[in-house]
């Protein structure tokens, strides 16, 4: 079992199968995630010099996985900014609730999966990051 802070910005190392036919790489609720996986999702296609995100979550934790090409994500807490790569597809990045985030950088070809601890609902979006600043002060 992996050890996962719900709280914690965190890399995960995700299970690798390796085989001469492929490999094989494996994401289970609870086991590689600290949450039940409530919605999934995935951005592609995405234009250069285009980004996607630029939005905090009140309630929902996120996995995000490069599974094909490379992207940034800048994680914002409110005071400060960490970017992080991802470009295999046997690393997710753990994003906890409460955190501004951009998908930007996005490679040709790309394809970035998320995993979310709630189904979609706008109410949980906080679109305005001088509103996100005054909630994470």
């Amino acid at each position: 079992m992996i050890k996962i802070d719900p709280d914690k910005i965190q890399i995960i190392d995700l299970p690798r199968v390796g085989d001469p036919r492929g490999n094989l790489s494996v994401i289970e609720e609870f086991q590689h995630v600290p949450f039940k996986i409530e919605r999934i999702y995935w951005i592609y296609d995405v234009p250069g010099g285009e980004f996607r995100g630029s939005h905090a979550f009140k309630e929902t934790c996120e996995l995000i996985v490069a599974l094909s090409g490379s992207f940034d994500i800048v994680l914002n807490d409110g005071q400060k900014e960490q970017l992080f790569h991802l470009n295999r597809s046997y690393k997710g990045l753990y994003v906890p609730k409460l955190l501004w985030r951009r998908l930007e950088n996005f490679s040709t070809n790309s394809l970035a999966l998320i995993l979310a601890s709630t189904v979609y609902d706008e109410d949980d979006y906080i679109r305005n990051f001088e509103e996100f600043s005054k909630i994470t002060h």
